[in-house]
């Protein structure tokens, strides 16, 4: 399935992006800047075809990005791609399972 309706991100999903951000801007603003253009890259790739992806927990799928240590965790709905999580890999796995 390819959506017909734009990404949409839980709010703790956007909450965890935030952070990150703000945790990688404490290094650099060029590194919190790549971080979120390779979270926006996965987002892009994810409704490019997002069956690509193998399955995860609770009926979800995950993309892993490739320069920072986290993973987008999303499903697939009728017409579009609900990002539930944007993790860190050392996160609890399943920790957004009631989203």
């Amino acid at each position: 399935m390819v959506p017909t309706e734009p990404s949409w991100l839980h709010p703790e999903a956007i909450k965890e992006a935030r952070a990150a951000r703000e945790r990688y801007l404490e290094r650099s603003a060029e590194v919190a800047d790549a971080f979120m253009a390779e979270l926006d890259a996965a987002i892009e790739r994810i409704e490019q075809g997002p069956s690509r992806w193998p399955p995860y927990l609770g009926g979800t799928r995950r993309y892993l990005l490739h320069r920072f240590p986290f993973f987008v965790v999303f499903r697939e709905a009728a017409l579009r791609i609900e990002i539930v999580a944007v993790a860190h890999a050392r996160r609890r796995p399943g920790y957004w399972l009631g989203r």
